[in-house]
C-alpha cells in the first residue's frame, strides 16, 4: 500500500510543477554559467609569423561559423542579424537605459543579455548540444527593438528584421520545439516538405555517384508527376569544375537529381580569402598543400579535396599552431550524413601533450586488451598525433573537450588520424559547486569534484584515442578486392563465418544514419570505461595506487550519473534522442543496471525541498568484476556489427538500450521529469579576438559574462559587418519558401 500512496504523491507533485517545468526548459536561466576560454599566455608564446597564420585561420574559421546560422533554422540568420544592429549602436551597458525606459526590469533585461548570448553561442536558437529550442524569457523584446538607436536610424530594416523573426522566436509549436525531420523538427539541412524515405533515396543517390553527403543539403520540388531534388554544394563558386564534383541532373530509381554549386557562396569566398592569407605564414609544405586543398574544397564544394587537405594535415605533426576546417560533425543533420560547420584554432600545451603521446606509444600493447578478437583490429595501428592543444578559436555550434578527426573512414581505416584534448575548455567546462550537484549520496561528492577533472583527462584520452581510433572496417572495394579473409574470419557470438561486410562506396555514416554518431560515441566511451581500469594507462595520467583507484570510481560514477542526465535530452512525443553523447551514456546506464549484483543502483526519492528527487549509486568493489564483464560483452557486441556493417543487429541491439519506458523495474520517463525539474544549464564560452594592427597579431580578450560574450562577438566582424550582413539576409531569403 504504501508503495501506491507514495507513486500517487508523486504524480500529484509532478502534476503541480509540470507547466512550470515544460516552459522553463525552454529558457535560458539568468544565472547561466558563463566561462571565459584563457588562452593569453598560449598566444604570447607564439612568434610573430605564427601569430598571423593563427590570425587568418581564425578569420577563415569565424566566417564558416556563420552557415551554422543556415543550417539550424530558418529563423537564426534574422535574429542574429537583429541582435548585431542593436548592440553595434549601443553596448550592452548603453542599452540598459533604453531597457529601462521601455519598461524591462533588471531581470528582464539581464534575461535578454542572456538570450543574445545563447544565440551567439550556439550560432542558432537552437541548443548545440540537446538541440532544443530555447526562446527569450522576456514579453517586451519588440519595446526594446523600437526604442534602440538602431530602430531609430533604420526603423524600416529594424521592423523588417522583426517581423521575418518574431513568430518563430517564440513560437513553441510541437515542431518548432526540437530540430528533427519531417513533423519530428526543424532542420534546414532538408527542406520543409522532406521526410525520411526523401533523405534515405538521396542517400541512395549520393552513394550512387560516389558523392558525399557531408558538404551538402537538400531540397525536394515537384515538377510534372515526379519528384525533383536539388543537392546543393557548398562552394564559393557556381560554375567550374563540373566534371570533378558531378554537378548535373540525373534521372534515378524514377526521380529527377540536380547537383548544383553555391551553398553559402559569400562566406564560403571569405573562408577561401583568409586561408589564402594564412597560407603566407604556413611552417612547412604540409601546411600549404592542406591550405591549398581547402580553398579547392570550399570554392568547388569538393569533398575529395578536403579529403586531400586533411591527408596533409594528418602529416603535419606537432604543429605549433593546430587547426582544422569544414564541414565535419553529423550530430545535428537528422538523417546522420551531413556535416555543421566548424573551424578551430589552438596552440599546443606541451607538459599535457607529452602524457597523450606516452599514450600513444602504449597504443599497440593496449589494443589487445580490447574484447573482440584480433581480425576485428585494425591490420596495423597508425600512430596519431595527441595534443593536448589550449582553443584560441572555435567557431561552430559548441565546443567539445575532444576530438578524433577526420571522420573520414578510408582515410581513418588505412592513412590515420589526429586525436587533440582542449585544455583550456576542460579546465572550465566541468567545474561544479557541490550544491549544484544532484542526483549522487553525499559522500560522493567530495570526491566527485575531487577527481572529475583528472578521471575526464584519462577518459577523453582514451574515447578518442583509443576509442574512435580502433577496431576495423571489413570492406569489399569496387573492384571486389576483399581487405579481409572471408574464409577465415567468425563471428564470436555466433561462431560463424561473418556473412555482410561493407561494398563499394558504403560507408559508417551512409550505413547507420540516424544511429551512427551517437552508436560510435558509445563505443567510445565504452572503450574508456573499460581501458580505464588498466594500471598501466593510469600511471601514464599520474595515478598510482589508492589515487588511480578513486580515479576509476569517479571515472564510472561519472558515467552512469550522465546517463541519467542524458534524459533531458530525450523527446517522448516523437521517442528520439537528441544528442549522440548523451543518448550513448543512457545506453551504458542501461548496460550496468542490467549486470545487476548492485553494480549500480537508481531510486527515485524525494529531496530536501519537497521535490521529486532521484539517487545513483555505484559499488566499487564490483567495478572490476561485475562492471567490467558487462563492458566486456557490450563492447563486443557493438564492434562486431559495426565491423561486419550489420545495420539490422546494430540498430536493435542498441535502440532497445536506447529505449524510455516507464516499464520495467525503473520509470525512465518519471525519471526525465525529475532530471528536468533538476537540471543545471550547459555553460557558455566566451572566446578572444585576434585583432590585426599593422604586421601586428594583437589578442583582445573579454570578460565571462553574458555582456562580454556580445561584445566579442560584435567586434568580431566590424571591418565588413553592413555587407557581411547583408548577404546573410540575402542568403536565407533565397531560401525562405522553402521551409514551408
Amino acid at each position: 500500500l504504501s508503495k501506491y500512496k507514495y507513486e500517487g504523491f508523486c504524480l500529484i507533485r509532478y502534476a503541480s510543477v509540470r507547466l512550470n517545468m515544460v516552459d522553463s526548459q525552454y529558457y535560458l536561466p539568468n544565472d547561466i554559467g558563463i566561462a571565459a576560454l584563457d588562452c593569453g599566455e598560449a598566444f604570447k608564446l607564439l612568434s610573430p609569423k605564427e601569430k598571423l597564420y593563427a590570425h587568418y585561420l581564425s578569420r577563415a574559421a569565424w566566417y564558416g561559423g556563420l552557415v551554422v546560422l543556415l543550417q539550424t533554422s530558418p529563423e537564426s540568420p534574422y535574429v542574429y542579424v537583429l541582435l548585431q544592429r542593436l548592440f553595434r549602436k549601443q553596448a550592452p551597458a548603453q542599452l540598459e537605459a533604453v531597457a529601462d525606459a521601455a519598461g524591462l526590469s533588471s531581470e528582464e533585461y539581464q534575461a535578454f543579455l542572456v538570450y543574445a548570448a545563447g544565440l551567439y553561442a550556439n550560432m542558432g536558437n537552437y541548443k548545440s548540444f540537446g538541440d532544443t529550442k530555447f526562446i527569450p524569457n522576456l514579453p517586451k523584446f519588440k519595446a526594446l527593438v523600437w526604442n534602440s538607436q538602431a530602430y531609430k536610424e533604420s526603423p524600416g530594416e529594424m521592423e523588417a528584421l522583426w517581423n521575418n523573426c518574431s513568430h518563430l522566436l517564440y513560437s513553441l509549436e510541437d515542431k518548432q520545439k526540437q530540430l528533427g525531420l519531417g513533423d519530428k523538427g526543424v532542420t534546414t539541412y532538408f527542406s520543409g516538405n522532406c521526410c525520411l524515405e526523401d533523405a534515405e533515396l538521396a542517400q541512395k543517390f549520393l552513394d550512387s555517384k560516389k558523392l558525399s553527403a557531408y558538404n551538402t543539403r537538400l531540397f525536394k520540388k515537384e515538377s510534372a508527376g515526379k519528384h525533383c531534388y536539388e543537392v546543393r554544394l557548398a562552394s564559393a563558386v557556381k560554375k567550374g569544375e563540373e566534371r570533378r564534383t558531378r554537378c548535373g541532373t540525373y534521372d534515378f530509381d524514377e526521380a529527377v537529381f540536380s547537383v548544383q554549386r553555391g551553398d553559402y557562396a559569400f562566406l564560403m569566398e571569405k573562408v577561401s580569402q583568409n586561408l589564402e592569407k594564412a597560407k603566407a605564414y604556413a611552417a612547412s609544405d604540409n601546411q600549404k598543400g592542406m591550405l591549398e586543398e581547402y580553398i579547392r574544397s570550399f570554392t568547388y564544394g569538393s569533398v575529395d579535396a578536403h579529403k586531400e587537405g586533411s591527408r596533409f594535415w594528418i602529416k603535419d605533426k606537432g604543429p605549433i599552431v593546430e587547426s582544422y576546417i569544414g564541414f565535419i560533425e553529423s550530430y545535428r543533420d537528422p538523417f546522420g550524413s551531413r556535416g555543421e560547420f566548424e573551424g578551430f584554432v589552438a596552440v599546443v600545451n606541451k607538459a599535457m601533450s607529452a602524457r597523450f603521446a606516452e599514450l600513444v606509444s602504449s597504443a599497440e600493447v593496449l589494443l589487445p586488451e580490447l574484447p573482440w578478437p584480433p581480425a576485428f583490429e585494425k591490420d596495423h595501428f597508425l600512430k596519431p598525433d595527441f595534443t593536448s592543444l589550449d582553443v584560441l578559436t572555435f567557431a561552430g555550434s559548441g565546443i567539445p573537450a575532444g576530438i578524433n578527426i577526420p571522420n573520414y573512414d578510408d582515410i581513418r581505416q588505412t592513412e590515420g588520424f589526429k586525436n587533440v584534448s582542449l585544455g583550456n575548455v576542460l579546465a572550465v567546462a566541468y567545474a561544479t559547486q557541490k550544491e549544484k550537484l544532484t542526483f549522487l549520496e553525499e559522500k560522493d561528492k567530495d570526491l566527485y569534484i575531487k577527481w572529475k577533472g583528472p578521471s575526464f583527462e584519462v577518459q577523453v584520452g582514451l574515447h578518442e584515442l583509443l576509442g574512435h581510433g580502433s577496431g576495423k572496417l571489413f570492406i569489399q572495394d569496387e573492384k571486389g578486392k576483399l581487405n579481409f579473409d572471408k574464409a577465415e574470419v567468425r563471428n564470436p557470438e555466433t561462431g560463424e563465418l561473418i556473412s555482410s561486410w561493407y561494398k563499394g562506396s558504403e560507408t559508417w555514416d551512409s550505413k547507420f544514419s540516424t544511429i551512427a554518431s551517437s552508436y560510435e560515441e558509445c563505443r567510445a566511451e565504452c572503450v574508456g570505461l573499460y581501458l580505464c581500469l588498466n594500471k598501466q594507462v593510469l600511471s601514464i595520467f599520474g595515478h598510482e595506487g589508492e589515487e588511480a583507484e578513486e580515479v576509476v570510481y569517479v571515472n564510472w560514477l561519472n558515467m552512469v550519473r550522465a546517463g541519467l542526465l542524458g534524459l533531458e535530452f530525450y523527446t517522448p512525443e516523437s521517442k528520439s534522442w537528441r544528442q549522440a553523447h548523451m543518448q550513448a551514456r543512457f545506453v551504458i546506464l542501461r548496460v550496468l543496471l542490467e549486470a545487476g549484483e548492485g553494480l549500480v543502483t537508481l531510486c527515485e526519492s524525494s529531496g530536501a525541498d519537497g521535490r521529486p528527487d532521484a539517487l545513483i549509486t555505484l559499488d566499487r568493489s564490483n567495478i572490476h568484476t561485475v562492471g567490467k564483464r558487462a563492458m566486456q560483452k557490450f563492447l563486443c557486441k557493438l564492434q562486431v556489427h559495426k565491423s561486419t556493417a550489420d545495420v539490422e543487429g546494430g540498430r536493435a541491439l542498441y535502440e532497445t538500450y536506447s529505449a524510455v519506458t516507464s516499464d520495467g523495474s525503473h520509470d525512465f520517463l518519471r525519471l526525465r521529469e525529475t532530471v528536468l525539474l533538476r537540471k543545471e544549464a550547459r555553460k557558455m564560452f566566451v572566446q578572444a579576438n585576434t585583432l590585426l594592427k599593422g604586421e601586428t597579431v594583437e589578442l583582445e580578450e573579454y570578460e565571462a559574462t553574458a555582456a562580454g560574450l556580445i561584445q566579442s562577438f560584435t567586434q568580431r566582424f566590424t571591418e565588413d559587418a553592413e555587407k557581411l550582413e547583408a548577404q546573410l539576409l540575402e542568403l536565407v531569403s533565397i531560401d525562405a519558401p522553402c521551409w514551408c
